[in-house]
């Protein structure tokens, strides 16, 4: 408004001046609304641009080119590389060579005169080249035979075993060799066919390979109900999830796991009737080992939380809102971690009854922190109606209080591990088949991967050969995993 007009104003009395005033307050307050919607705005999209995988649950794959990791471990006072007394490891002579080459000097270094026909000593000094035979399949043909019975004279032919099917086929090993490529190592299909194809001059089409995976599958369904049976009986478990697109829809892959044993299941559904199908987590009686996710938590056993997924939590509070009780809480956390873990090493099964004490008041006294510094937060305006949202503080804080059992039973169970990690390591190489081969076309497709990925993961686990594991499936009789 210029000078002139507020002198209009003037002019005409009062109740203009106040009218005038009565506006531009009103405007100030509508301006001062959406200031404080914009400044909210701005706050949530600086916080979601400083979240990555390090201080959040966003996965690796999102940090973008600029990725900067820093670990959450401290420094030790060891020069990098190999430490002293390190063995190391090289490559060490065969005692029984299946191959062994004389080379004979021809002439005399000296003055030239032929040695064709001098006798020959071994000298001291030897070596080794280790290297691949000749790769090439080996066809093993079949042939039955004719006998006349000298008693009734009746002629009889001999019988194919139950493993060679009529016509050509493909033995076991040659199988599980292109499986192993397929499920194990993730290679896709046609690559694992031209791997095949470059190492044994053998051209095998892609539908002989979904075919072997299809028969593999359904060899291991039995052993795959073992599997699930132990990990129900287990005293610990992990238990984790994770989305998955199959026939081009989202679905999710549920894993449950201990330190022996690996189970994988595929679902349409994330949460509590996934769950139930599974039939895993109902039925079990140990200690489940979860992040945060409610559906886990409805079901009667002990439970256990990921502190992987709380340090990560802190960590962003910590370095994008500068809160100091979670500063002081991650230093706790590792603190107890690393009790643990020397008291572990001295063949202990938990901390004493003194110094859980001393850590759980601890723990209480940097939430009491907490929570007073957040009641003295002002509460941002949102512009809608309703209950106001909290922050990630509170809501990390209201967590952390609610689930304090369950967040330090790693310090009163030595059983229980501090994080999670063991089922996220499971579920790592699952986002890796995704980014090399896409989606799952089929739901049998996904049933069959989960199968044989839950025999290899086990038989990993266990110090077996991938290799023999598989070959054994396709002999009829696979090796079974150790359950108990």
């Amino acid at each position: 408004m210029r000078r002139d007009e507020i002198h209009a104003v003037y002019r005409e009395g009062l109740d203009a001046v106040v009218l005038l005033v009565e506006r531009l307050f009103s405007i100030i307050e509508t301006q001062q609304v959406e200031i404080e919607l914009l400044k909210t705005q701005v706050k949530e999209l600086q916080e979601r641009l400083a979240t990555n995988s390090s201080n959040s649950h966003k996965p690796p794959s999102a940090d973008g080119f600029n990725k900067q990791t820093r670990s959450l471990r401290k420094k030790s006072q060891k020069k990098r590389g190999g430490q002293p007394g390190h063995q190391g490891s090289r490559l060490r002579f065969s005692d029984n060579p299946d191959f062994t080459f004389f080379h004979h000097p021809l002439k005399c270094s000296s003055c030239g005169t032929s040695l064709a026909g001098g006798a020959a000593s071994v000298a001291d000094e030897r070596r080794q080249v280790f290297d691949l035979p000749p790769l090439k399949l080996e066809v093993t043909e079949h042939r039955v035979s004719r006998k006349k019975c000298l008693c009734c004279g009746r002629e009889n032919v001999g019988e194919f075993p139950p493993a060679v099917p009529p016509g050509a086929s493909y033995g076991e090993r040659i199988k599980g060799f292109l499986l192993y490529l397929h499920k194990a190592q993730l290679i896709p299909c046609e690559r694992s066919c031209q791997i095949v194809e470059d190492l044994f001059s053998q051209s095998i089409s892609q539908g002989t390979l979904q075919t072997i995976t299809r028969t593999c599958s359904e060899e291991l369904a039995a052993v795959c109900e073992m599997i699930r049976a132990g990990i129900i009986k287990a005293e610990v478990a992990n238990f984790d999830e994770t989305g998955i697109y199959v026939a081009c829809q989202r679905d999710w892959l549920h894993t449950a796991s201990t330190k022996k044993l690996t189970y994988y299941e595929c679902d349409q559904q994330r949460g509590r009737a996934a769950i139930e199908r599974i039939g895993i987590l109902p039925k079990f009686n140990g200690v489940a080992c979860h992040d945060a996710y409610r559906s886990y938590s409805g079901y009667s056993c002990l439970h256990s939380l990921c502190n992987a997924h709380h340090l990560r939590e802190l960590k962003f509070l910590e370095e994008v809102q500068n809160k100091a009780w979670a500063v002081e809480m991650k230093e706790l956390l590792l603190k107890l971690k690393s009790r643990v873990e020397k008291a572990l090493g001295q063949g202990k099964q938990a901390l004493c009854q003194a110094t859980q004490t001393r850590f759980a008041k601890s723990y209480q006294a940097i939430l009491q922190q907490g929570f007073e510094r957040e009641a003295e937060e002002p509460v941002m305006e949102t512009g809608k109606r309703g209950r106001k949202k909290q922050s990630k503080a509170k809501n990390l804080l209201d967590r952390l209080e609610k689930n304090h059992e369950e967040t330090l039973r790693f310090m009163r169970d030595f059983r229980v591990p501090f994080d999670n990690n063991l089922a996220e390591r499971d579920l790592r190489m699952m986002k890796v088949q995704q980014k090399i081969s896409g989606c799952f076309r089929t739901t049998e497709g996904a049933t069959d991967f989960c199968r044989i990925r839950t025999y290899l993961s086990t038989m990993r686990k266990q110090g077996h050969n991938l290799l023999e594991a598989l070959s054994s499936v396709f002999a009829g009789n696979p090796i079974v995993p150790d359950t108990g």
